[in-house]
């Protein structure tokens, strides 16, 4: 009886053995939707968090470029951005082969977003549920690619903390000093400070500098009739005019509210003001890069490519921009209209918090839709849901650049923005997304089709 004992004792042994084995050998399985919904989950975040579009497109870079260089490491059709990006240093390489590049990669995004955004214990029940679950399927690997992803994170954290930002945050608000009527002000109908005034000092990704697409004065404001800026201000009046007629029908309507991204709506009822919760126009632009990665079936490394050098492109596009917006300091065409043209005036959407010129939107949607159309090519047609969540219905567009041209004129229609600003920051935008790409080499192949078929 003993020896039957001992020999069903050693079977078990056996078995248990194996079976350990056999679940610690166990691959964790990571695809392109983990990370779309990395970036998705970060997006929900800053949204609840009431993020400025310059601040929150310093995340998306941050978030992005670390998971990049973790996939760089691994994967031989593309190369490390050190040495690229604006004193960027050799990042650290894996020390084991039981790493998983896309389980490190995806921690080292979270890392970086968990320390940048205001609700860390938001972002940190999303992540530690995903880890738990790959800690499970394979320990000893999950524990590997973890320090790995980790190593990587604090060394973009090292480089990050160089990048002025910090500096910025202890600056003066942006003063109303003059009475010269061409210059902003503040807006109703929380009439806010003056939004990142000293953005322009953030270190940029690839720009050499803030002011490298510096684009040319806006038009000499001017109410005579006839002169550029008279002209350009009557057709955003006369837009609204035009939409007021048939709201409910009007395309452009529908296109201003589709392209708003404004986080800093202020509703008044009565004596009660509250905020409704928009996304940005970087975080819309980042969603699109979902719907692209999903419909070319991206696999995981194209699809932190496509997030990453889009996301810094539309980082140096808002350096670019802010730093013109403060130098020109131009009045918002809602101001000028309720002072010499109708008091009760109201525009579709409600005027952000910063300068006229140029439009941020079209400077950063053309930087997004050139880098997008580097990655993917031109007539890539697409249906935009982004907005979806926030109760609008989708858009189709044929290319990126359609698209982007549609998020310019939006700035038009919603009655927030020139003319000038819209046609100029679409200039400024795509000569700055092709600086982008002609000077960052990601890809280790010169044919980006290569790498299109995967």
């Amino acid at each position: 009886m003993n020896s039957v004992f001992k020999i069903i004792t050693s079977i078990s042994c056996c078995l248990l053995l194996f079976i350990s084995c056999a679940q610690e050998e166990k691959e964790i399985v990571v695809t392109a939707d983990d990370f779309h919904a990395a970036n998705e989950h970060i997006s929900k975040t800053m949204v609840h968090d009431i993020f400025s579009p310059p601040v929150a497109s310093r995340v998306y870079a941050y978030s992005n470029i670390a998971a990049y260089e973790v996939m760089a490491q691994f994967d031989e059709n593309y190369q490390s951005l050190s040495g690229q990006l604006t004193n960027l240093e050799e990042v650290p390489t894996p020390e084991s082969n039981l790493t998983n590049p896309e389980v490190a990669a995806i921690v080292a995004f979270y890392d970086i977003a968990t320390s940048l955004v205001f609700s860390e214990d938001r972002v940190r029940v999303k992540s530690d549920s995903l880890f738990t679950k790959w800690k499970n399927t394979n320990e000893r690997s999950f524990k590997v690619s973890e320090a790995y992803g980790k190593r990587v994170a604090a060394h973009i954290k090292d480089w990050l903390k160089q990048d002025n930002y910090s500096e910025t945050r202890t600056m003066p608000k942006f003063s109303i000093l003059t009475d010269d009527e061409s210059r902003w002000q503040p807006t109703p109908p929380s009439y806010m400070d003056g939004i990142e005034p000293h953005w322009m000092k953030i270190r940029p990704f690839v720009i050499e500098d803030a002011d490298q697409f510096r684009p040319a004065p806006p038009p000499e404001f001017s109410m005579e009739e006839g002169s550029r800026f008279h002209t350009e201000l009557m057709e955003v009046y006369n837009i609204r005019e035009k939409i007021a007629k048939d709201e409910d029908n009007s395309e452009e309507m529908a296109i201003a509210k589709f392209w708003d991204c404004n986080p800093y709506v202020s509703i008044l009822r009565g004596h009660l003001m509250f905020a409704t919760k928009k996304i940005t126009p970087g975080g819309h632009w980042m969603g699109i890069v979902k719907i692209a990665c999903e419909k070319d079936e991206a696999d995981f490394s194209k699809s932190v490519y496509a997030y990453s050098k889009t996301a810094i492109a539309i980082a140096d596009g808002f350096i670019s921009c802010w730093d013109e917006k403060y130098r020109s300091n131009l009045v918002r065409p809602e101001t000028v209209i309720n002072k010499y043209i109708d008091e009760n005036w109201t525009s579709v959407l409600q005027t952000p918090p910063f300068p006229e010129y140029t439009s941020g939107h079209s400077v950063i949607s053309a930087a997004a839709a050139t880098a997008l159309t580097d990655i993917f090519g031109d007539n890539f047609a697409f249906d935009d849901d982004t907005e979806v969540d926030y109760g609008l219905p989708v858009r189709s567009f044929e290319s990126f650049n359609k698209a982007s041209e549609e998020a310019a004129n939006s700035r038009l229609y919603g009655g927030i923005h020139y003319r000038a600003a819209i046609e100029v920051g679409m200039t400024q935008g795509q000569d700055l997304g092709k600086y982008v790409i002609e000077n960052l080499q990601m890809t280790k192949s010169s044919e980006n089709s290569e790498l299109a078929s995967k």
